[in-house]
C-alpha cells in the first residue's frame, strides 16, 4: 500500500511503498542538492546585502518576454522572503549571532563575556564567522600603490571596503577554481582572513591589492589541499561518444551568472605579450587555464586577466619579479597550446543579433520537440559535456543518438516536454531548461545549458545540474 509524503524542500508529493529502509525525504536530486546547499549556507544573512541585492534585481527586471519577467519576479520573491524573515526576527529580538570574544573590538559595545551581537550587518556577520582556525599569511599586509581613502578603516569603512570589492574578488576566485560554490566559500574565507588582519591595514596604502593578495592565497591554499587538474574523459562502456579526442574533464566546473560580474572591468596594464585579452570567463578558456599548475594559473590570471603589472603580480604572489614573470611566461605558453587556434581575441563581447536568433530557434525547437530542427542548429563536430557526470560526446551524431530517445514523444524513454528561459553565463549564451514529465502539470528545473557558437551554429554545449538556479535568480518551477 502506498503512502504519500511531502518533499522536505519543494513540498511536492513524495511516494513511498512502505518497504524496508530509510524513507525518502526529497522528490528529486535537485531538491536534495538544494537542501544540502541550505544546510551549508549561514543563517545570518546580512540585511543590508539583501536590500542592495533586491535593488539591483529591481533595476534589471526584464518585462519581455513574459517567461523572463516571471523568472525575474520569482527570483525577487525569494529575497523578499529572506528579508521578511530577518525583519520578523528583529521585531522579536531573535537576531543574535555568536561572536568569539577575541574578535570583538572594545568600542563596538558588545558584552564580551556573553559574546553576542544584537544587529545584523555585513561587518557583524563577518565577525560572527571568525574562528581560531582562520589564519592569515604573515605578509598579506604589504601595500603596492597609494589609495589613502582606503587606509585605516573603521568598522563601517572596513565593511564598505569589502562590499566595494566583493564582486571582483569572487570572479577572481572563480577563475582560479572553476566552481561558483567554491568561489563563494573562498571569497568569504578571504574576508574572514582580512577581518582577522584588519589592524595591519594601518600600514597599507592599497587596500584593493591587500584584499587580492589574501584572496589569492586563500585559493592557493585550497588548491594545495585538493588536486584540481583536468584529466581527459574516460570511455563510457556501451556508449558511442564520437570519434573526436576526449575533452578535458572538470567534475567541479560550474557556471557563473553574468549579472554577478563587477560593474566595471579591472584596470588594465596592457602586458606586452599576453596570451589572451582580459575579462573572459568563457568555459573553454576557463577549462584551459585550470590545466595550469596553481601558481602559474594565479600568475596568468593576475597579470593578463585582472590587469596587475609585473611588479604588482610579484608582490601579490609574494615572490620576486623574475619568478612571477617566469610563471606568467610558462603559463602563457601552455595556454596557447590548450586554447583553440581559431581565435586570437578572448575579450568578452555581447552576443550578436544572429546569435540571439539562433538561441531563440534552439529554444523553440526544443519546445516543439522538433529534433530535426535542433540538429540543423548544431555543428557536426559539436562537443557535449555534462559536469560532474561522466558522459561526453564529440560529434553531432553521437550527441543526438544519446538524447533522441528522451526527446521523442513516441519513444518509451520520452522524458517529457521542455521549456527554456534565456540566461547569460560566463559571457556566453545559455538557457535554463525546465522539464514537465509525462502525467504532471508543472515544469521543474532540470539543467542549465551554456552554449558556444561558431560560424552560426552551436559548437559546444556544457550541461549543468539545476542546483544553481537560485544563483541565477531563477525559480525552481513554473
Amino acid at each position: 500500500m502506498s503512502t504519500t509524503a511531502k518533499c522536505q524542500v519543494c513540498g511536492g508529493p513524495l511516494a513511498s511503498d512502505g518497504g524496508p529502509g530509510l524513507a525518502a525525504s526529497y522528490c528529486s536530486q535537485a531538491c536534495r542538492q538544494r537542501a544540502n546547499r541550505e544546510r551549508r549556507r549561514p543563517a545570518d544573512v546580512p540585511a543590508r546585502e539583501l536590500i542592495s541585492d533586491i535593488g539591483d534585481r529591481l533595476g534589471r527586471l526584464r518585462l519581455k518576454p513574459g517567461l523572463a519577467f516571471h523568472a525575474d519576479v520569482e527570483g525577487l520573491s525569494t529575497r523578499f522572503a529572506q528579508l521578511r524573515r530577518l525583519a520578523r526576527q528583529a521585531r522579536e529580538g531573535a537576531v543574535r549571532v555568536k561572536v568569539p570574544a577575541a574578535a570583538v573590538p572594545d568600542h563596538v559595545g558588545i558584552d564580551a563575556d556573553a559574546a553576542e551581537a544584537e544587529s545584523v550587518t555585513p561587518a557583524d556577520v563577518t565577525k560572527s564567522r571568525v574562528t581560531n582556525s582562520v589564519e592569515t599569511h604573515p605578509d598579506e599586509a604589504h601595500p603596492n600603490e597609494a589609495h589613502p581613502d582606503e587606509a585605516r578603516p573603521s568598522d563601517d569603512a572596513f565593511t564598505a571596503l569589502i562590499e566595494r570589492h566583493r564582486r571582483e574578488l569572487r570572479v577572481h576566485c572563480y577563475r582560479l577554481l572553476g566552481s561558483y560554490d567554491e568561489a563563494e566559500d573562498l571569497t568569504q574565507e578571504a574576508f574572514l582572513r582580512a577581518w582577522r588582519a584588519r589592524e595591519t591595514l594601518e600600514g597599507v596604502d592599497n587596500a584593493r591589492a591587500w584584499l587580492y593578495r589574501i584572496a589569492t592565497n586563500a585559493c592557493l591554499d585550497f588548491l594545495r589541499r585538493h588536486n584540481r587538474r583536468p584529466v581527459p574523459y574516460e570511455p563510457v562502456p556501451g556508449m558511442d561518444s564520437g570519434g573526436g579526442p576526449p575533452p578535458p574533464r572538470m567534475p567541479w566546473l560550474q557556471p557563473f551568472p553574468d549579472d554577478q560580474l563587477p560593474e566595471a572591468p579591472a584596470p588594465q596594464h596592457e602586458p606586452a605579450d599576453q596570451a589572451v585579452a582580459s575579462e573572459t570567463l568563457e568555459l573553454v578558456f576557463l577549462t584551459a587555464i585550470q590545466q595550469l599548475p596553481p601558481r602559474q594559473r594565479a600568475a596568468v590570471v593576475l597579470r593578463d586577466v585582472a590587469g596587475w603589472s609585473a611588479q604588482e603580480t610579484a608582490e601579490l604572489l609574494g615572490s620576486s619579479v623574475a619568478s612571477a614573470n617566469s610563471a606568467v611566461q610558462r603559463g602563457r605558453s601552455a595556454l596557447r597550446q590548450a586554447l583553440p587556434g581559431r581565435r586570437e581575441d578572448w575579450s568578452a563581447a555581447a552576443p550578436s543579433a544572429e546569435d540571439l536568433a539562433l538561441l531563440q530557434r534552439y529554444m523553440d525547437a526544443a519546445a516543439r520537440t522538433d529534433i530535426d530542427a535542433m540538429i540543423e542548429l548544431v555543428r557536426e563536430d559539436a562537443v557535449l559535456t555534462m559536469p560532474p557526470n561522466p558522459f561526453w560526446f564529440t560529434s553531432r551524431d553521437a550527441l543526438f543518438a544519446f538524447v533522441r530517445p528522451n526527446l521523442d514523444p513516441a519513444s518509451p524513454m520520452f522524458a517529457g516536454h521542455w521549456r527554456h528561459l534565456p540566461v547569460r553565463a560566463n559571457g556566453q549564451l545559455a538557457v535554463a531548461g525546465y522539464l514537465r514529465r509525462p502525467g504532471t502539470s508543472v515544469f521543474r528545473a532540470q539543467l542549465i545549458d551554456v552554449l558556444r557558437v561558431e560560424e552560426g551554429r552551436i559548437a559546444e554545449i556544457t550541461t549543468f545540474e539545476p542546483h544553481l538556479f537560485a544563483a541565477f535568480g531563477l525559480p525552481m518551477t513554473f
